[in-house]
């Protein structure tokens, strides 16, 4: 055993640091096993991917033997939310425990960011009538006054949605760099050189991807510098990694282009060209593309871009819109590169203009030579996008193995990463298939814990009614709990079509003082962070109970232990949407290379989805509850035993019967039952 194995198995012990910094410390033997992993990954230089199911402890697992190790560290989870929790929580904890200080950093991208810059052209860009967003405005304005961080996450109340922010942080496109005239006292550059001077960095996914395309969030600088690189929450980086990848252009992008460069050409070189018509000329060959589309008349979604023409679309329109837009774009980085000297924004505006005509002209003519997915994508504006099919091959080429001045140690974990012991869903599309796998299962005794139903009498998923019922369904178990219920669907219709029956059913409950009444939550009638917060205050004892309705961004980063949440209720089988241009051009690749699309693709995803949906429902080994997949299929196909078999093993209910008295057990014991502590 090497000597960090030691260290690392004296922490976890229930004579260690671990025990004695925490209260009720239990040793968790697949903690152990997992932190012992990583020891040897770290003194190997050597690659490790690693599901650990929830409970093990996997957090802490990783933590300890980065720091017992001395290593130079960086780690990248989910997303920004979870960068807070492990860098203000978890990091802290460990570093407690072992008594050795530790320089850590936390490093976000740069729309995280105060641009002072930008922020002292604000109040130009907003329109009089805003009075609302005068009022934010002038909030942070005040608070940059006294800011150390610039972190726009300390203002309090400040929706991250907000209109404000895109005013007063700033982009790839928009920022100046050096010559700026506040470079030295940037933020997004505070922050970059605190974390090169760090011991351990956290960053996120989509700042670690941004960089890997673009060389433009810092990372690039800190990579060869580090020993140890951890992905925490590793199953979401093929999705993430092929959209940074690969080329996108929006109407967003180029509508800000616009406004930019009539605001700063007036500004700094009024008379000099037509900035009106040449913004102008811009905003109505962007809006010449929608219409081509389909203008508002054309439902939101994804349009495959397989040939020369997105389906749906005219081939002589699709291409006098792009030719428009590709010649409008061409006479403003022309317009500019005349002025470009006489200001920094006028620089950035003119290399913007070039690197975003650069992009269609690539989106127009896709390589040959690799499998990619090509498609145009509609709502509010369009977006163009051109993307890998998997990252495998550019993060062995562009991560792994940049040079040979990568870090030696690698480390991908998450609960869940796929339903074999090799892990194939995972180490293959990301190109890990030789690195050393384990799996360590969870420590709940799920057959105590929790049961499984899949109601036998529901319509298939195809049926038009089949919504209609699981809503029905859904809303008579939840009242028979008394809320403490999540239902996941797959698409945000479902959700909606939920929503306004359940609300109907509330008002008509209401009305008539029947069961107590429930509150219905809605995905997307508030941040994610306060409709779970308004959840957890409805499933405290004598609280009026509340049902959420949710989608595809609460089937995973819900941690809701104890009695609060009993019920997880999933509408169908999640299988990938067969319309979705990259589903459709993945599947096309496999049939190419000879494989079958479901057995290869559509049931392992399902798979890996479907415990990732199951997994917000038993958080401690206090919890007790039901899931229950509202898809027959489940029951009665082949595939179904294998997707029940990929599951945590729980108790399986057979009928209505059965999970009424299972309910009505909940209830019953809901009051006994201790709340974890944290």
């Amino acid at each position: 055993m090497s000597s960090l194995e030691e260290d690392v198995t004296a922490f976890f012990s229930l004579t260690g640091p671990l025990a004695r910094e925490a209260q009720r410390y239990a040793e968790r033997p697949g903690q152990m096993a997992m932190a012992v992993a990583v020891a040897q990954a770290i003194e190997q230089r050597s690659t490790l991917v690693v599901e650990a199911g929830t409970g093990v402890g996997k957090t802490y697992a990783y933590l300890a033997p980065a720091l017992l190790s001395g290593r130079r560290t960086l780690i990248s989870t989910a997303t920004k939310a979870l960068q807070e929790q492990l860098f203000a929580r978890d990091l802290p904890a460990v570093c407690r425990a072992i008594g050795v200080p530790v320089r850590t950093a936390l490093l976000k991208g740069r729309s995280s960011y105060l641009c002072l810059q930008r922020l002292g052209q604000a109040r130009e860009l907003l329109e009089s009538h805003q009075s609302h967003l005068h009022r934010w405005l002038a909030r942070v304005e005040a608070w940059a006054q006294q800011t150390r961080s610039g972190d726009m996450a300390e203002v309090a109340g400040l929706d991250d949605r907000s209109p404000v922010l895109p005013l007063v942080t700033s982009t790839r496109e928009n920022c100046l760099g050096s010559p700026c005239p506040h470079f030295r006292a940037c933020h997004v550059n505070q922050a970059r050189r605190e974390a090169l001077a760090a011991d351990v960095v956290v960053v996120n996914h989509h700042l670690f991807f941004a960089d890997v395309a673009v060389r433009e969030s810092g990372v690039a600088e800190l990579l060869p510098t580090v020993d140890l690189v951890v992905f925490d929450e590793a199953h979401q980086l093929n999705e993430i990694g092929v959209l940074f990848l690969g080329q996108q252009l929006s109407s967003g992008q180029l509508l800000d282009l616009a406004r930019d460069t009539l605001a700063h050409g007036l500004q700094a070189a009024r008379g000099q060209r037509d900035w009106n018509a040449l913004a102008g000329a811009l905003e109505r060959a962007t809006q010449d593309l929608r219409l081509c589309l389909g203008g508002e008349r054309r439902a939101s979604g994804r349009a495959r871009w397989a040939g020369e023409t997105p389906e749906g679309v005219r081939p002589s329109a699709w291409q006098a819109a792009l030719d428009g837009l590709a010649e409008a774009m061409h006479q403003l980085g022309d317009a500019l590169m005349g002025v470009e000297e006489q200001s920094p924004d006028l620089t950035r505006l003119g290399e913007r203009a070039r690197e975003m005509a650069a992009r269609l002209a690539a989106m127009r003519e896709p390589p040959l030579d690799t499998p990619v997915a090509r498609w145009v994508e509609q709502g509010a504006g369009w977006r163009l996008v051109l993307t890998p099919l998997h990252i495998a091959d550019a993060f062995q080429r562009r991560v792994l193995a940049r040079d040979g001045a990568t870090p030696g140690s690698w480390i991908f974990t998450s609960a869940t990463l796929g339903t074999d012991d090799a892990l194939g869903w995972f180490t293959g599309p990301v190109g890990l298939r030789d690195a050393r796998t384990l799996r360590v299962p969870s420590p709940f005794d799920f057959s105590a814990q929790a049961a499984l139903y899949v109601p036998p009498d529901l319509p298939l998923p195809s049926d038009p009614g089949h919504t209609d019922a699981v809503a029905r369904a859904a809303w008579d178990w939840a009242g028979r709990l008394g809320g403490r219920t999540l239902v996941l669907t797959t698409t945000l219709r479902a959700v909606q079509r939920m929503a306004d029956a359940m609300s109907a059913w509330a008002a008509h409950e209401a009305r008539t003082q029947l069961l107590g009444g429930l509150d219905v939550l809605v995905q997307g009638s508030g941040p994610k962070h306060e409709l779970l917060r308004q959840f957890e205050r409805a499933g405290q004892p004598g609280a009026r109970g509340a049902v959420l309705l949710a989608s595809v961004s609460f089937w995973e980063g819900v941690d809701l232990p104890g009695d609060v949440l009993q019920l997880v209720v999933i509408d169908k089988l999640p299988f990938p949407p067969p319309d979705d241009p990259l589903v459709q051009a993945r599947c096309q690749q496999l049939e190419h290379d000879g494989l079958k699309p479901f057995t290869a693709y559509f049931l392992p995803e399902a798979g890996v989805a479907l415990k990732q949906g199951a997994g917000r429902l038993i958080r401690s080994e206090h919890d007790r509850g039901v899931l229950v997949v509202c898809d027959v299929r489940l029951r009665r196909m082949g595939y179904g035993r294998k997707l029940r078999a990929g599951l945590p093993a729980m108790r399986w209910l057979e009928d209505d019967q059965a999970m009424r008295d299972e309910l009505d057990a909940l209830v019953t014991t809901a009051s006994t039952t201790p709340t974890p502590s944290a």
